[in-house]
Protein backbone atom coordinates (compact mmCIF):
# COMPACT_ATOMS: atom_id res chain seq x y z
CA UNK A 1 0.00 0.00 0.00
CA UNK A 2 1.43 3.72 -1.07
CA UNK A 3 2.81 5.85 1.77
CA UNK A 4 1.18 8.73 0.58
CA UNK A 5 -1.57 10.59 -0.38
CA UNK A 6 -3.39 11.06 -3.42
CA UNK A 7 -3.11 14.80 -3.54
CA UNK A 8 0.12 16.96 -2.93
CA UNK A 9 -0.89 20.31 -0.34
CA UNK A 10 2.61 22.31 -0.29
CA UNK A 11 2.76 23.78 2.78
CA UNK A 12 4.16 27.71 2.67
CA UNK A 13 3.61 31.19 3.77
CA UNK A 14 3.91 34.31 1.75
CA UNK A 15 6.24 36.29 4.29
CA UNK A 16 6.31 40.12 3.31
CA UNK A 17 9.91 39.72 2.30
CA UNK A 18 8.27 37.31 -0.43
CA UNK A 19 5.58 39.19 -1.65
CA UNK A 20 7.77 42.66 -2.02
CA UNK A 21 10.11 40.28 -3.97
CA UNK A 22 6.81 39.31 -6.28
CA UNK A 23 6.55 43.37 -6.68
CA UNK A 24 9.42 44.15 -7.65
CA UNK A 25 9.94 40.75 -10.33
CA UNK A 26 6.80 42.38 -11.64
CA UNK A 27 8.22 45.92 -11.90
CA UNK A 28 10.90 44.30 -13.79
CA UNK A 29 9.27 42.30 -16.24
CA UNK A 30 7.04 45.06 -16.89
CA UNK A 31 10.34 46.87 -17.58
CA UNK A 32 12.25 44.59 -19.62
CA UNK A 33 9.15 44.07 -21.89
CA UNK A 34 8.83 47.64 -22.68
CA UNK A 35 12.93 48.25 -23.40
CA UNK A 36 13.22 48.83 -26.83
CA UNK A 37 16.37 46.71 -28.35
CA UNK A 38 18.25 45.86 -31.91
CA UNK A 39 17.11 42.46 -32.63
CA UNK A 40 20.43 40.83 -33.33
CA UNK A 41 21.09 42.38 -29.66
CA UNK A 42 18.22 40.26 -28.35
CA UNK A 43 19.35 37.27 -29.88
CA UNK A 44 22.75 37.89 -28.81
CA UNK A 45 21.54 38.48 -25.88
CA UNK A 46 19.21 35.29 -25.44
CA UNK A 47 22.28 33.58 -27.04
CA UNK A 48 24.21 34.27 -24.23
CA UNK A 49 21.47 33.68 -21.30
CA UNK A 50 21.12 30.34 -22.67
CA UNK A 51 24.97 29.61 -22.87
CA UNK A 52 25.36 30.37 -18.88
CA UNK A 53 22.00 28.47 -18.04
CA UNK A 54 23.25 25.36 -19.61
CA UNK A 55 26.87 25.58 -18.25
CA UNK A 56 26.09 26.53 -14.61
CA UNK A 57 23.15 24.21 -14.41
CA UNK A 58 25.68 21.41 -15.27
CA UNK A 59 28.21 22.69 -13.16
CA UNK A 60 26.43 22.43 -10.18
CA UNK A 61 25.54 18.60 -10.95
CA UNK A 62 29.72 18.31 -11.39
CA UNK A 63 30.47 19.47 -14.76
CA UNK A 64 33.97 20.31 -15.22
CA UNK A 65 33.73 22.32 -18.54
CA UNK A 66 34.48 25.87 -18.06
CA UNK A 67 31.90 28.35 -19.20
CA UNK A 68 33.92 29.31 -22.35
CA UNK A 69 34.64 25.35 -22.84
CA UNK A 70 31.20 25.00 -22.72
CA UNK A 71 30.34 28.04 -25.47
CA UNK A 72 32.62 26.32 -27.84
CA UNK A 73 31.39 22.88 -27.30
CA UNK A 74 27.84 24.82 -28.03
CA UNK A 75 29.32 26.64 -30.95
CA UNK A 76 31.19 24.38 -32.76
CA UNK A 77 29.30 20.72 -32.89
CA UNK A 78 33.08 18.57 -33.15
CA UNK A 79 34.44 19.62 -30.18
CA UNK A 80 36.09 17.18 -27.77
CA UNK A 81 38.06 17.67 -24.54
CA UNK A 82 39.80 14.66 -23.75
CA UNK A 83 39.04 13.11 -20.63
CA UNK A 84 35.86 14.87 -20.49
CA UNK A 85 33.25 13.29 -22.93
CA UNK A 86 30.75 12.97 -20.84
CA UNK A 87 31.09 16.74 -19.55
CA UNK A 88 30.65 17.43 -23.12
CA UNK A 89 27.54 15.20 -23.85
CA UNK A 90 25.83 16.22 -20.59
CA UNK A 91 26.50 20.24 -22.25
CA UNK A 92 25.59 19.41 -25.54
CA UNK A 93 22.27 17.63 -24.19
CA UNK A 94 21.45 20.12 -21.58
CA UNK A 95 21.33 22.87 -24.37
CA UNK A 96 18.95 21.16 -26.81
CA UNK A 97 17.20 20.07 -23.94
CA UNK A 98 17.02 23.86 -22.91
CA UNK A 99 16.26 24.62 -26.75
CA UNK A 100 12.90 22.29 -26.55
CA UNK A 101 11.90 23.49 -23.60
CA UNK A 102 11.77 27.03 -24.78
CA UNK A 103 9.25 25.56 -27.84
CA UNK A 104 7.39 23.86 -25.79
CA UNK A 105 6.38 26.85 -23.80
CA UNK A 106 6.14 29.13 -27.20
CA UNK A 107 3.96 26.60 -27.91
CA UNK A 108 1.98 26.61 -24.35
CA UNK A 109 2.25 23.12 -23.81
CA UNK A 110 0.40 21.91 -20.93
CA UNK A 111 3.00 20.50 -18.01
CA UNK A 112 2.35 16.54 -18.12
CA UNK A 113 4.08 13.01 -16.97
CA UNK A 114 4.53 12.71 -20.80
CA UNK A 115 6.54 16.24 -21.46
CA UNK A 116 8.38 15.42 -17.92
CA UNK A 117 10.24 12.00 -19.27
CA UNK A 118 10.51 13.35 -22.64
CA UNK A 119 12.45 16.15 -21.21
CA UNK A 120 14.14 13.69 -18.62
CA UNK A 121 15.08 11.71 -21.53
CA UNK A 122 16.56 14.73 -23.67
CA UNK A 123 18.79 15.94 -20.69
CA UNK A 124 20.33 12.54 -19.77
CA UNK A 125 20.36 10.41 -22.90
CA UNK A 126 20.03 13.01 -25.88
CA UNK A 127 17.95 13.74 -28.29
CA UNK A 128 16.99 10.56 -29.96
CA UNK A 129 16.00 9.14 -26.90
CA UNK A 130 12.52 7.58 -25.89
CA UNK A 131 10.86 8.70 -22.94
CA UNK A 132 12.54 8.08 -19.87
CA UNK A 133 10.24 5.68 -17.22
CA UNK A 134 10.79 6.51 -13.23
CA UNK A 135 13.16 4.40 -11.25
CA UNK A 136 12.11 1.10 -10.32
CA UNK A 137 14.25 0.64 -7.01
CA UNK A 138 15.31 3.34 -4.16
CA UNK A 139 17.95 5.84 -4.91
CA UNK A 140 20.39 7.63 -2.41
CA UNK A 141 21.70 10.76 -2.20
CA UNK A 142 25.38 10.73 -0.37
CA UNK A 143 27.72 13.21 0.93
CA UNK A 144 30.45 12.75 -1.76
CA UNK A 145 33.14 13.18 0.91
CA UNK A 146 31.62 11.40 4.07
CA UNK A 147 29.54 8.84 2.16
CA UNK A 148 26.64 9.55 4.79
CA UNK A 149 23.15 9.49 3.73
CA UNK A 150 22.34 12.85 2.65
CA UNK A 151 18.32 12.25 1.69
CA UNK A 152 16.60 9.29 1.21
CA UNK A 153 14.04 9.92 -1.17
CA UNK A 154 10.40 8.40 -1.30
CA UNK A 155 10.17 4.68 -1.91
CA UNK A 156 9.85 3.58 -6.43
CA UNK A 157 6.81 1.80 -5.61
CA UNK A 158 5.57 5.83 -4.58
CA UNK A 159 7.11 7.47 -6.87
CA UNK A 160 3.93 7.38 -9.72
CA UNK A 161 1.20 8.58 -7.37
CA UNK A 162 3.76 11.52 -6.22
CA UNK A 163 4.11 12.73 -9.90
CA UNK A 164 0.81 12.28 -11.10
CA UNK A 165 -0.18 14.83 -7.82
CA UNK A 166 2.79 17.16 -8.22
CA UNK A 167 1.28 17.39 -12.19
CA UNK A 168 -2.16 17.85 -11.04
CA UNK A 169 -1.49 20.44 -8.07
CA UNK A 170 0.64 22.84 -11.16
CA UNK A 171 -2.61 22.61 -13.27
CA UNK A 172 -4.41 23.13 -10.46
CA UNK A 173 -2.36 26.27 -9.49
CA UNK A 174 -2.38 27.68 -12.76
CA UNK A 175 -6.31 28.03 -13.25
CA UNK A 176 -6.26 29.47 -9.48
CA UNK A 177 -4.04 32.37 -10.68
CA UNK A 178 -1.30 31.56 -8.05
CA UNK A 179 1.82 33.69 -8.95
CA UNK A 180 3.64 31.90 -12.01
CA UNK A 181 7.19 32.41 -9.71
CA UNK A 182 5.85 30.99 -6.78
CA UNK A 183 4.64 27.71 -9.24
CA UNK A 184 7.77 27.46 -10.70
CA UNK A 185 9.41 27.47 -7.55
CA UNK A 186 7.23 24.84 -5.84
CA UNK A 187 7.65 22.70 -8.60
CA UNK A 188 11.39 23.24 -8.68
CA UNK A 189 11.25 21.80 -4.75
CA UNK A 190 8.69 18.90 -5.13
CA UNK A 191 10.34 17.51 -8.16
CA UNK A 192 13.67 16.91 -6.45
CA UNK A 193 12.19 15.77 -3.81
CA UNK A 194 10.39 13.16 -5.29
CA UNK A 195 13.40 12.26 -7.14
CA UNK A 196 11.41 10.20 -9.81
CA UNK A 197 14.74 9.21 -11.22
CA UNK A 198 18.39 7.86 -10.79
CA UNK A 199 20.21 10.55 -12.13
CA UNK A 200 19.52 13.89 -13.49
CA UNK A 201 16.77 15.12 -11.36
CA UNK A 202 18.32 18.50 -10.38
CA UNK A 203 18.86 19.24 -14.23
CA UNK A 204 15.55 18.48 -15.28
CA UNK A 205 14.02 20.26 -11.80
CA UNK A 206 15.78 23.74 -13.21
CA UNK A 207 14.89 23.12 -16.56
CA UNK A 208 10.87 22.54 -15.69
CA UNK A 209 11.02 25.90 -13.49
CA UNK A 210 12.12 27.32 -16.82
CA UNK A 211 9.60 26.08 -18.89
CA UNK A 212 6.67 27.38 -16.29
CA UNK A 213 8.14 30.56 -16.48
CA UNK A 214 8.75 30.67 -20.20
CA UNK A 215 4.96 29.63 -20.58
CA UNK A 216 3.71 31.95 -17.75
CA UNK A 217 5.10 34.95 -19.48
CA UNK A 218 7.87 35.77 -16.77
CA UNK A 219 10.74 34.37 -19.55
CA UNK A 220 12.01 37.53 -20.09
CA UNK A 221 12.58 37.28 -23.79
CA UNK A 222 15.17 34.37 -23.18
CA UNK A 223 17.09 36.62 -21.01
CA UNK A 224 16.56 34.58 -18.44
CA UNK A 225 19.43 32.78 -16.40
CA UNK A 226 18.35 31.19 -13.00
CA UNK A 227 20.87 28.71 -12.59
CA UNK A 228 23.74 30.81 -13.00
CA UNK A 229 22.55 32.36 -9.57
CA UNK A 230 22.19 29.11 -7.94
CA UNK A 231 25.15 28.12 -9.13
CA UNK A 232 27.41 31.14 -7.54
CA UNK A 233 25.81 30.51 -4.27
CA UNK A 234 25.80 26.49 -4.03
CA UNK A 235 25.70 26.21 -0.47
CA UNK A 236 22.99 28.33 -0.29
CA UNK A 237 21.17 26.63 -2.82
CA UNK A 238 21.27 23.28 -1.46
CA UNK A 239 20.73 24.78 2.42
CA UNK A 240 17.59 26.34 1.32
CA UNK A 241 16.43 22.82 -0.65
CA UNK A 242 17.06 21.06 2.99
CA UNK A 243 13.25 22.26 4.58
CA UNK A 244 13.78 19.93 7.19
CA UNK A 245 16.50 18.04 9.19
CA UNK A 246 15.28 14.74 8.86
CA UNK A 247 17.23 13.44 5.91
CA UNK A 248 13.94 10.51 5.10
CA UNK A 249 11.23 11.58 3.42
CA UNK A 250 8.68 9.89 5.42
CA UNK A 251 10.61 11.41 8.46
CA UNK A 252 9.70 14.99 7.98
CA UNK A 253 10.35 15.73 4.22
CA UNK A 254 7.25 15.06 2.83
CA UNK A 255 5.22 17.49 4.50
CA UNK A 256 7.67 20.49 5.65
CA UNK A 257 6.94 23.64 5.70
CA UNK A 258 8.79 25.38 2.49
CA UNK A 259 7.87 29.58 3.35
CA UNK A 260 12.32 29.20 3.49
CA UNK A 261 12.74 27.68 -0.05
CA UNK A 262 10.00 30.12 -1.19
CA UNK A 263 11.96 33.13 0.16
CA UNK A 264 14.62 31.80 -1.17
CA UNK A 265 13.74 30.94 -4.83
CA UNK A 266 11.96 33.89 -5.35
CA UNK A 267 14.70 35.92 -3.83
CA UNK A 268 16.90 34.44 -6.44
CA UNK A 269 14.23 34.80 -9.44
CA UNK A 270 14.10 38.80 -8.08
CA UNK A 271 17.78 39.20 -7.82
CA UNK A 272 17.94 37.48 -12.02
CA UNK A 273 15.08 39.83 -12.97
CA UNK A 274 16.53 42.85 -11.71
CA UNK A 275 19.98 41.68 -13.17
CA UNK A 276 18.45 41.60 -16.55
CA UNK A 277 16.47 45.07 -16.21
CA UNK A 278 19.28 46.84 -15.86
CA UNK A 279 21.02 45.23 -18.07
CA UNK A 280 18.70 46.24 -20.62
CA UNK A 281 18.25 49.53 -19.75
CA UNK A 282 22.34 49.77 -20.39
CA UNK A 283 22.36 47.90 -23.23
CA UNK A 284 18.95 50.42 -24.55
CA UNK A 285 20.79 53.59 -24.19
CA UNK A 286 24.07 52.31 -25.69
CA UNK A 287 21.94 51.80 -28.52
CA UNK A 288 21.10 55.16 -28.51
CA UNK A 289 17.02 53.73 -28.08
CA UNK A 290 17.05 54.78 -24.31
CA UNK A 291 13.50 55.13 -22.22
CA UNK A 292 13.35 55.72 -18.69
CA UNK A 293 12.58 52.59 -16.55
CA UNK A 294 12.05 54.20 -13.03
Amino acid sequence: MSKVSDAWKPVYSITAKAARLLMEIETARAAVEHTPLPLTLEAELRRQARVRSTHFSTRIEGNRLTLAEAEKVIRENKTEFHGRERDVREVRDYWNALLRVEEWAEASRPLSEDLIRRLHALVEHGPRSKPTPYRDGQNVIRDSSTGAIVYLPPEAADVPGLMSAFVRWIAEAEEAGVPTPLIAGLAHYQFVTIHPYYDGNGRTARLLATFLLHRGGYGLHGFLSVEEHHARDLDGYYRALAVHPHHNYYEGRAGADLTAWVEYFIATLGGTFEAVRQEAKRLSAQAGQGCALE
